[in-house]
């Protein structure tokens, strides 16, 4: 089995979104290409989504028209709906992901539509993909545990994350948006989710709340996952679930996996540099802690 693993990038997305402090699409066009600098692979670049809903993610086109695309990074995008993937289309994007949820009250409070609902959503949108040619990547919230529901079965996990590869999503990402799982759990979903769809097809996502996420993704690499998603310095959170923190450090989940002989591509140190840096521009604490142990 390979021990290179991919680390896709939520910072700019995922850890953005749930900032209050507007972030201007300079500053998000720079943090984009510092990612890139490091030699990230995958750098979700933004939004295509209603500024309305999600205010941090407006000007996402700006940033996908303003970042210099490095040779080896995919920059994907969130698209909600065909308004959004024809937006997205227009700003060059190659991959883009659609959300849905295990959760049938998350995905009512996420996305204001049902599951099934959610699916008549992705269908057109991976219908004109296949035909454009761009990627679709698929995630699934709520993997692990639910703020409105507490504990959901993982024959749902299982079906929703199934029904999205089917589809046509070439990856999916099991997201514990909730942060609320631990290793033996993580590794069960993982196993029955690996029984339907190819390993090598999957990602995990995990967030950080309870302090578990290095160990639930150490459960998940020992089952054979190469995919991981994370956010510099653990930037992120989740507007609809309260307490929730951030995804993973990218920096704590490198440190961690080089610790085990197992490779990513990444600069650590750069990567560091900016942690410290988007920290400071956020005007919040660093939230990776490796970088803490190495800041002075």
């Amino acid at each position: 089995m390979t021990n290179h693993v991919t680390i896709a990038e939520m910072g700019p997305r995922d850890g953005l979104q749930n900032e209050k402090r507007p972030i201007n699409v300079a500053t998000k066009i720079a943090l984009v290409d510092r990612l890139s600098g490091c030699g990230l692979p995958f750098v979700e670049a933004g939004a295509f989504v209603s500024p309305k809903w999600v205010p941090q993610m407006a000007g996402s086109a700006g940033v996908m028209a303003g970042i210099t695309r490095r040779e080896g990074t995919k920059y994907p995008v969130l698209t909600p709906n065909m308004k959004g993937y024809d937006a997205a289309k227009e700003a060059g994007a190659e991959i883009v992901a659609v959300f849905g949820a295990a959760s049938e009250s998350f995905s009512q409070k996420n996305t204001n539509c049902s599951i099934a609902e959610g699916f008549e959503r992705f269908a057109p949108i991976l219908e004109a993909a296949k035909v454009d040619g761009i990627q679709v990547r698929g995630y699934v919230s709520c993997v692990l545990g639910c703020p409105y529901e507490g504990d959901v079965p993982v024959a749902k996990v299982v079906e929703v994350s199934k029904r999205l590869y089917d589809m046509g999503c070439y990856e999916i990402s099991l997201g514990d948006t909730i942060g609320v799982g631990t290793p033996g759990k993580a590794r069960a979903m993982l196993r029955s989710v690996a029984s339907e769809v190819p390993m090598a097809a999957l990602a995990c996502h995990f967030h950080d709340t309870y302090g578990q996420a290095l160990a639930n993704l150490f459960a998940c690499l020992e089952e054979g996952v190469r995919v991981i998603d994370s956010s510099v310095s653990g930037l992120g959170g989740c507007p609809y679930a309260n307490g929730a923190t951030g995804n993973v450090a990218t920096e704590d989940v490198i440190y961690m996996l080089e610790g085990l002989g197992m490779t990513t591509g990444v600069d650590l140190a750069k990567l560091m540099d900016v942690s410290r840096w988007i920290s400071s521009e956020l005007g919040r604490e660093i939230g990776a802690r490796v970088t803490k142990a190495r800041t002075n």
